[in-house]
């Protein structure tokens, strides 16, 4: 049976997802994905004000929860479908899932990307035994081709999260968390599409119809949200998010979460980055940006989850580690503690000496030194130092440049947004 069939043979979205048919596809993946581990944050919750409790899905084998819609899609298929395989458009987490256990379970997996797709998610596919399809610049030209190409070679297309079987696989999640938490009063839930979401809060609503469940789009993606409150908003930009980073949220997951999501907030890319930063110092753990929407969402809202005990869930973990590396220290500078200061200087002996000892005198520890005679519009005998440092807190740094600037030096500091 296909989504298209089973949305058409139910009433409404809301008969073709119920809690039996998550219950369902809990007993069909379990023991081939991992049921992950849920944590309290002490610390987390001291921030916050709230109770935080972590669904580490993570954890999963590909590092991304879509494992589970993706294997409960698959295990509902004919022999004839399996023996022909399926097909997906997808540059993120569902490539991987549905690659790995469609390997597992002998099922041939095409999976078409745009050509803009980076390598390594490329490369991570094909190694969990997906064959990829490179096709057009953007996803929209990716799913094109893979709907050519499930008509040309008869093979059943497996959407990432606008299918039934899908949210009830993404919705074992949420019946882990309640059947470990039952205490929980709120869920936040990252939305992309829509298919954890959907499931989640049908477990929710279903057992607890008193539980809040809030749903978290990247603020430059804000698909779902506008769709559902009936808004026309842009949706584009460079996002942390790009796990959630849809512009044409589902139209069956739409369908459920506008009648049992009780609200969407829409979090900037300063939290989340904030966000993923916190996760691992803290937790010691490493998430992706959607996988810290949530958290995001409660650091900038604190009042409205102050005193709630909150259930979040760590949706993957694939995160490059180049961009990890500039999220941490970018967070660093906006804690105070790495700073690049810009000094302007006369080109004499002993000046920048000068300016070290007041480095020295304040304990904070020089890293880089930039010099700048020829590229600038001040005298010729006039000279621009950039230094980058390192400080133990912002106060530290702010009475480096308050003495330098007593002393007469004109300092600029480099503010991130």
């Amino acid at each position: 049976m296909t989504a298209n069939t089973a949305l058409k043979t139910a009433e409404n979205a809301r008969d073709a997802l119920t809690l039996d048919h998550i219950r369902e596809a809990a007993a069909r993946i379990e023991g081939a994905v991992v049921k992950t581990p849920m944590m309290h944050s002490q610390t987390l919750s001291s921030i916050t004000g709230a109770e935080i409790w972590l669904k580490f899905e993570n954890l999963q084998f590909t590092a991304a929860y879509k494992e589970r819609g993706a294997l409960n899609a698959l295990l509902q298929l004919t022999e004839e479908q399996r023996q022909r395989g399926v097909i997906a458009a997808s540059a993120g987490n569902h490539s991987q899932g549905l690659s790995y256990h469609g390997t597992r379970l002998g099922v041939p997996v095409t999976i078409v990307m745009p050509r803009t797709t980076p390598t390594v998610k490329v490369m991570q596919t094909e190694q969990v035994g997906g064959n990829v399809v490179l096709e057009g610049e953007t996803y929209d030209d990716a799913y094109a081709h893979a709907r050519k190409l499930e008509g040309e070679r008869n093979l059943t297309f497996v959407h990432p999260f606008d299918d039934p079987r899908v949210a009830a696989g993404q919705g074992t999640v949420g019946l882990e968390m309640l059947e470990e938490h039952p205490e929980l009063d709120c869920l936040v839930v990252p939305i992309g599409g829509g298919g954890l979401i959907s499931g989640m809060a049908t477990v929710a609503k279903t057992l607890q119809p008193e539980i809040e469940v809030i749903g978290v789009q990247a603020a430059l993606f804000p698909s779902m949200y506008a769709k559902v409150k009936g808004l026309d908003m842009a949706c584009g930009g460079d996002t942390l998010a790009e796990g959630i980073a849809v512009k044409a949220p589902g139209e069956f997951t739409s369908q459920i979460i506008a009648e049992l999501v009780d609200d969407i907030e829409l979090v900037e890319e300063p939290m989340l980055e904030k966000a993923v930063s916190l996760l691992l110092q803290i937790e010691k753990t490493v998430v992706e940006g959607a996988g810290a929407a949530g958290l995001a969402a409660v650091l900038q809202n604190p009042e409205r989850f102050k005193g709630k005990t909150i259930g979040l869930v760590l949706c993957g973990g694939n995160i490059d580690t180049r961009l990890l590396a500039n999220v941490l220290l970018r967070d660093l500078a906006r804690q105070g503690r790495l700073a690049r200061l810009r000094i302007t200087l006369q080109d004499r002996p002993g000046a920048l000496f000068k300016v070290m000892r007041e480095f020295d005198a304040h304990h904070i520890n020089i890293i880089e030194i930039y010099h700048q005679r020829i590229f600038t519009t001040l005298p010729a005998k006039g000279l621009v130092t950039d230094i980058e440092c390192e400080a133990r807190d912002r106060e530290q740094l702010e009475a480096l440049v308050n003495a330098l600037r007593a002393k007469g030096y004109s300092v600029e500091l480099a503010e991130l947004n």
